[in-house]
């Protein structure tokens, strides 16, 4: 099997404020791939152009890259056109995926329970968003991963601080009810009906803090319970809600949803993460692993799914 993947690309590093994280997702992937007999090569987005893409004769790709101009559809389109299979969801779901206000309306629409919300984008509509939210409540630029500009803010003496932090990476500012509960995450593989939920994680950070990047990639205090000590009824209604969720934007290949479950039991979407870490720290293989699924064998499963997911008819005059 390792060879019918034939020459396969691990597309890393990027030029995204994740491009750390990143460099750490690839290398740990093209490492997997290779101990499996795959003929992997790793990638940098960042410093090599699509041109050099095209050349390079890949016959799929593994996408390792985190944020914008690897997570949010940009580069999914550009593989289309040229025609190499890649790994993850397709150019729409990817983009929607990477905009949490574009993810918040559509589980709406599809009546899946999300926080209140506000979407900012000037200093003026800060007043309109405290009196539809009440504090606390988060603030992040919508088009960021790894809380990247995140902020919680709890008094309105830190509303135009934390506006300004998030407006530094964003046109746009996601002003978000604070659900104070339980922190969740669920990956999901695979694609329709045929999506699965891996076992749900729980992430408690030290007593005060908040899951920030630095508790995320810097902190030995973090800690993650997999599977999560949750009733088995909560723990079914948290990952029918994460594919619930992943199926609603049309996700496809593997992704992660993040979830708050509040002091009632009743679970809260987040975001969808269309391109997860893949980090010694990370998530995704540390519910694969409670699964009995190895790093190396979930890095194959994925890579299985490397497909083109546009399909445009072409017809002759």
């Amino acid at each position: 099997m390792s060879a019918a993947m034939g020459r396969v690309g691990v597309l890393y590093g990027g030029v995204s404020a994740e491009r750390e994280v990143s460099l750490m997702s690839g290398q740990g992937v093209c490492q997997a791939l290779r101990a499996r007999g795959v003929d992997a090569h790793l990638f940098d987005t960042g410093e090599r152009s699509l041109a050099e893409l095209a050349g390079a004769q890949f016959d799929r790709v593994f996408i390792a890259l985190h944020g914008r101009h690897g997570e949010d559809g940009t580069l999914q389109g550009a593989l289309e056109l040229l025609g190499i299979p890649y790994t993850g969801s397709g150019p729409k779901a990817s983009a929607i995926a990477m905009d949490k206000v574009m993810s918040k309306k559509i589980w709406q629409q599809a009546q899946l329970p999300t926080p209140a919300y506000c979407a900012l984008e000037e200093v003026g509509q800060l007043e309109a968003a405290m009196q539809t939210l009440s504090f606390p409540f988060i603030m992040k630029p919508p088009h960021e991963g790894s809380t990247v500009g995140f902020a919680l803010v709890e008094s309105v003496d830190q509303v135009k601080e934390a506006f300004a932090l998030a407006k530094q990476y964003d046109h746009t500012v996601l002003a978000e009810q604070f659900i104070d509960g339980r922190e969740l995450t669920v990956p999901v593989l695979g694609a329709g009906a045929d999506a699965r939920a891996l076992p749900v994680i729980e992430i408690v950070v030290p007593e005060g803090g908040l899951y920030d990047y630095e508790h995320k990639y810097h902190s030995d205090e973090t800690q993650y319970f997999c599977p999560a000590d949750l009733p088995a009824d909560v723990t079914q209604q948290v990952q029918q809600l994460a594919q619930d969720a992943y199926r609603a934007l049309d996700c496809e290949g593997w992704g992660r949803v993040d979830i708050m479950l509040d002091a009632q039991q009743r679970p809260w979407l987040l975001e969808i993460n269309t391109s997860p870490g893949m980090t010694p720290q990370s998530l995704v293989p540390m519910a694969a692993q409670a699964e009995q699924m190895s790093y190396e064998d979930l890095c194959m499963e994925i890579l299985q799914y490397a497909s083109l997911k546009v399909h445009t008819a072409v017809q002759d005059d």
